[in-house]
C-alpha cells in the first residue's frame, strides 16, 4: 500500500513538472532567429548554445557543408532555396521538432533535422524544443 501510494505521487509530481516545464518554456531566452546570409555552421552554433541541441542542414539528402549560406545553398541544390524570404524566423523553446522542421523548409525550401547535443540520436518530432533540451524523449 506505501508503495504505491509513493509511485503515484512521483507520477503526479512527474506531471505537474512536466506542465510547468512546458508553460516556463514559452517565456524562456532560448530563442534565436535565422537570416539567410549567415553560414549554416554559424546558425547550428547559435542553435546549440540556445537550446543544447543540433541543428542539421540538408543538400538534398546529404547533410550541407557548414561553410555554405542559406543563399549558397540555393546555388548548390536544384531546389529553390528562399533566400529573399522577408519573415524573419524566429525559434523558440515551446516550438515542436516538426514546427520547426517545417517552417524552415517552408521559408528556406531546405531540409533540417534536430538531434541531441552529440548530433547523434534524431528527436521525435511532437516533441518540443525545450522537452528535447531536458532530454525527455
Amino acid at each position: 500500500m506505501y508503495l504505491s501510494v509513493s509511485i503515484d505521487n512521483q507520477i503526479h509530481s512527474t506531471n505537474k513538472m512536466g506542465i510547468l516545464n512546458n508553460l516556463l518554456d514559452n517565456f524562456k531566452k532560448g530563442e534565436m532567429s535565422i537570416a539567410p546570409n549567415k553560414k549554416l555552421k554559424t546558425i547550428s552554433k547559435e542553435f546549440k548554445e540556445a537550446f543544447d541541441l543540433s541543428l542539421i542542414f540538408y543538400k538534398g539528402k546529404m547533410i550541407a557543408d557548414g561553410n555554405l549560406t542559406l543563399a549558397g545553398l540555393n546555388r548548390k541544390t536544384s531546389k529553390d532555396v528562399n533566400t529573399t524570404s522577408n519573415i524573419d524566423v524566429k525559434i523558440k523553446a515551446s516550438m515542436t521538432i516538426d514546427d520547426l522542421e517545417n517552417m524552415i523548409n517552408l521559408e528556406y525550401g531546405t531540409k533540417v533535422q534536430i538531434k541531441d547535443i552529440d548530433g547523434k540520436v534524431l528527436i521525435p518530432n511532437n516533441k518540443t524544443l525545450g522537452q528535447a533540451a531536458r532530454g525527455e524523449y
